[in-house]
């Protein structure tokens, strides 16, 4: 299984860990980790690095 770690682009801050499922809708970005939590954000997918288990969001 491959997890991720979201990170907010403008300062690196980690916004989810541990995410298994991310959907888009709209200027959405719905992030749900392995535990089923859920956690909107608004903003759009700037990068995904699958080996490293990274994604980047531009997002406020």
């Amino acid at each position: 299984m491959c997890l991720a770690t979201v990170y907010k682009e403008s300062d690196n801050s980690v916004i989810f860990k541990n995410v298994s499922r991310i959907d888009v809708d709209g200027e959405k970005v719905i992030l749900r980790d392995i535990m089923g939590d859920e956690r909107t954000v608004e903003g759009r997918i700037l990068m995904v690095d699958l080996a490293n288990s990274i994604v980047k969001l531009c997002c406020e």
